[in-house]
């Protein structure tokens, strides 16, 4: 018996310790009939931090990526034993799934041996040791083709990895490949089809229902984490990039706050007007992991000059007891569906058993308006920043989506309406700014509905990066409002729902703490049935 086997053998038959019978009266008959009760005495905290750590899986595939590189701190496993189920899984699904779409097994498994050896000798890379990983194929990897998902990059070979990249590397996690995202993050590659998709490596699909969509654009990672392919992976939010696929396949992610982690590497970096919308940020299955991930790429590179070196806080110290809760479950922009709503309402009640104040409030009006200076400022260049981005990359095919813009050249506007519109810009941030004063946490759906069918036509606003479901996350990338997503519910069909927890600038700790709660309350990712 190999010692992953052993591992799982030896962990089922444990005795059940005062933290796992707190989990369980948490999620079981008990824990619904006693919680409210218990949370309102003198032990709120303590209970609230022990609610706060879900159960780990039996198998090696779906653990967490702190369990893992304790596993292989203390010799449990071995990174080589590891990395290699982590390959065996990837040859499992990928062929369903297509989210890894560049693969480098033979380097890993190197590392692997060599990781093994180091500690042998009583030596570690860092925290994340021997720790399996994907990276979102927009970002630049040292000797991996990283193709951002244009034809002119199809077969570039970087000498050096993107700065969050090297980082979670410096901290010996361990590359087994690159994940399938749309074309330069933005633009999938078919009109109609509904899923990361581009020209070079095809679509993307869900592991809860291959017919549905991953959203995008971090769609490969999202599947393959979610799947078991990898432990973690590192997406980009420009509009919703992180976070839609977290909550379309089930898993926590989160954009941490605008500036926070540098750009350099991503094929759409830093620079111009769109700068502060674009932030990295961790995919993975346990919302304990956003919390061990993100500090570790956070901090200034001195390339990305926006970069504020922002001291990371601490989430399992936050009192949830005495947090000003906001939420609402529809926005009055987007068709929500149902499920969708009643999953953010069922978050909303969890919170008023442990919270100070739950009040549904939404800034309607500022939204819409948010939304339509976006709009305008995306498209008034006449698409000249899009063109620009495919003369960098040398792409002289594109997909049928890119095509389509690039050739309608569009209706520039005037440089006083530009720069009109940007005041207005940050003349709504302090407005939502101002409205967000009177809260500390805010819960809202991720989008409007679970998972869609991957074929589902062609939509007139989409060719204006105008999807009506981002605009639960989009606002949040103009304001640089830190948003964490954490699976919350599913439809009747099995699909994930997820739930968005977004907090004040530079308070992913409350983010966290209120993810990590829920995660707990509504237990969080789900292993699909592929």
């Amino acid at each position: 018996m190999n010692k992953v086997k052993k591992y799982i053998a030896t962990k089922t038959a444990e005795t059940v310790s005062r933290r796992s019978f707190i989990e369980k009266v948490a999620v079981g008959t008990i824990g619904a009939t006693y919680l409210p009760n218990i949370a309102k005495g003198l032990d709120k905290r303590l209970l609230i931090r022990e609610f706060g750590t879900k159960a780990e899986p039996a198998s090696i595939h779906y653990k967490s990526v702190t369990a893992l590189a304790e596993m292989i701190r203390t010799k449990e496993v071995s990174a080589l034993e590891v990395v290699q189920a982590y390959i065996d899984r990837i040859d499992a699904v990928n062929y369903q799934l297509n989210a890894v779409v560049m693969e480098c097994f033979d380097r890993a498994l190197d590392e692997a041996k060599k990781a093994d050896q180091a500690l042998a000798k009583g030596n570690s890379t860092g925290s994340l040791h021997g720790v399996p990983l994907t990276i979102k194929d927009s970002f630049m990897t040292e000797g991996v083709v990283s193709t951002g998902g244009t034809i002119g990059k199809m077969n570039f070979v970087p000498d050096a990895d993107a700065t969050v990249v090297a980082r979670v590397r410096q901290q010996g996690g361990i590359l087994l490949g690159k994940t399938n995202t749309p074309e330069f993050t933005l633009i999938g590659a078919v009109l109609g089809v509904n899923s990361t998709n581009n020209v070079i490596y095809g679509t993307s699909k869900n592991p809860y229902d291959l017919n549905k969509t991953t959203s995008g654009s971090s769609g490969g990672a999202g599947a393959i984490v979610a799947a078991g392919g990898a432990a973690f992976d590192i997406g980009t939010d420009w509009g919703g990039s992180v976070r839609g696929p977290s909550g379309t396949n089930g898993i926590a992610g989160i954009k941490p706050t605008s500036v926070r982690l540098p750009r350099t590497g991503h094929i759409v970096d830093y620079g111009g007007l769109f700068d502060a919308w674009q932030q990295p940020g961790p995919m993975a299955r346990f919302v304990r992991d956003l919390d061990l991930l993100t500090p570790l790429m956070a901090g200034p590179d001195f390339k990305d000059a926006a970069v504020i070196p922002m001291p990371w806080p601490d989430y399992k110290t936050v009192d949830i007891a005495g947090l000003r809760v906001a939420f609402f479950s529809e926005n009055g922009i987007a068709r929500t569906d149902p499920a969708t709503r009643d999953t953010v309402q069922k978050a909303a009640k969890w919170m008023e058993e442990v919270s100070l104040s739950v009040t549904e409030d939404c800034p309607r009006d500022l939204l819409v308006e948010l939304g339509t200076i976006r709009r305008d400022l995306i498209i008034g260049d006449g698409w000249q920043w899009l063109k620009r981005a495919t003369e960098r990359a040398g792409s002289k095919t594109y997909g049928a989506s890119l095509r389509q813009r690039l050739s309608e050249q569009g209706e520039t506007i005037s440089t006083e309406r530009y720069t009109k519109l940007l005041e207005m810009q940050d003349a709504n941030r302090s407005k939502m700014l101002q409205w967000f004063s009177d809260y500390d946490v805010l819960l809202c759906p991720v989008t409007n509905a679970p998972a869609g069918d991957i074929n589902s036509g062609f939509s007139e606003s989409s060719k204006y990066m105008d999807n009506p479901g981002e605009s639960y996350t989009k606002p949040f990338n103009t304001c640089g409002w830190p948003g964490a997503v954490v699976r919350c519910g599913e439809s009747a069909e099995g699909l994930p729902i997820g739930v968005q927890v977004v907090a004040q600038p530079w308070r992913e700790d409350v983010a966290l703490a209120v993810a990590s709660y829920l995660e707990q309350k509504s237990g969080g990712w789900k292993m699909p049935p592929i």
